[in-house]
């Protein structure tokens, strides 16, 4: 049984994500009381054919919930049952994010009153859900997110955590655009020769053959290439033995356009043919 937990900051988009997961054939229970949470998965387990992948969204409307039994309880069902695969997902954004957020839907905050301002229920709300995001898997933030990204970002994260083996994604991005929430480690190819300033290449990518026949030429790339790939041999047996589902490792250049996603590309097909469950993205192609 694969049980996934949802919860975050409201405004987050933690709808969309239990949306998704609806999708993906998971049956999916929002705003469910903490206590009630055990019960469920025992009845899950005795009538698998239905419940088969569950879902649950917990979040601060959940009035007189204890989170600070969260652990205790997601301990409680895993040593049950080693059949069962349990995963917490957090997802949360910046105040200034969600204060705009709720200003354009008019919604209203659950933890907001005719005391309390919504800034306020915004910083109460954080604190009320600590524990969980502490205890969180994995954690997006939605705040340079539109729904269309946070979909795809949510259905990636649940297909490499379910892989029967640990996934090993390569990510490249820009570091003008900011750094990516979702890394393990990060790798910087800012010291590598920049395609950018050869004027024929600057429209192009580190996808295609142009770029890529200048970079080979350098014996720098060379170099950071069998750096990276030494360095993650090295310690991938150390992710594993650690039961982690996956491991993002970001590739950086200045603008996530050329040296970053030829290295991601590189790096992605050289492990491919070693292990399965490797997958290259490139966060500002895409």
């Amino acid at each position: 049984m694969i049980l996934q937990i949802v919860s975050g900051l409201s405004g987050s988009g933690k709808t969309i994500a239990l949306q998704v997961l609806e999708d993906l054939d998971y049956y999916c229970i929002d705003n469910l009381p903490l206590e009630l949470l055990s019960e469920l998965v025992e009845k899950s387990l005795k009538d698998r054919l239905y419940l088969e992948n569950v879902a649950i969204g917990i979040d601060a409307r959940t009035v007189g919930s204890n989170f600070s039994e969260f652990h205790n309880i997601i301990q409680q069902i895993s040593n049950n049952d080693n059949d069962i695969s349990c995963h917490v997902l957090f997802l949360y954004a910046q105040t200034d994010v969600l204060l705009k957020r709720f200003s354009e839907t008019r919604r209203k905050h659950p933890l907001s009153n005719d005391q309390t301002s919504l800034e306020e229920a915004i910083d109460r709300e954080r604190l009320v859900l600590d524990m969980i995001q502490n205890e969180s898997n994995d954690q997006i933030d939605t705040s340079n997110t539109n729904v269309h990204q946070l979909r795809d970002k949510i259905k990636n994260l649940i297909i490499l955590n379910n892989q029967p083996v640990m996934a090993l994604q390569f990510l490249s991005f820009g570091f003008k655009h900011g750094l990516p929430s979702d890394m393990d480690m990060m790798f910087d190819m800012r010291c590598l020769p920049n395609p950018h300033w050869e004027t024929a290449l600057r429209p192009l990518t580190g996808k295609d053959k142009p770029v890529v026949d200048f970079l080979d030429q350098q014996d720098s790339c060379d170099v950071m290439f069998e750096d990276i790939q030494q360095y993650v041999e090295k310690w991938l047996p150390c992710f594993e033995d650690n039961n982690r589902n996956y491991l993002t490792i970001a590739i950086g250049c200045t603008g996530g356009q050329h040296r970053s996603v030829y290295m991601v590309e590189r790096l992605a097909h050289y492990f491919k043919q070693q292990r399965d469950s490797v997958i290259a993205r490139h966060k500002e192609l895409d």
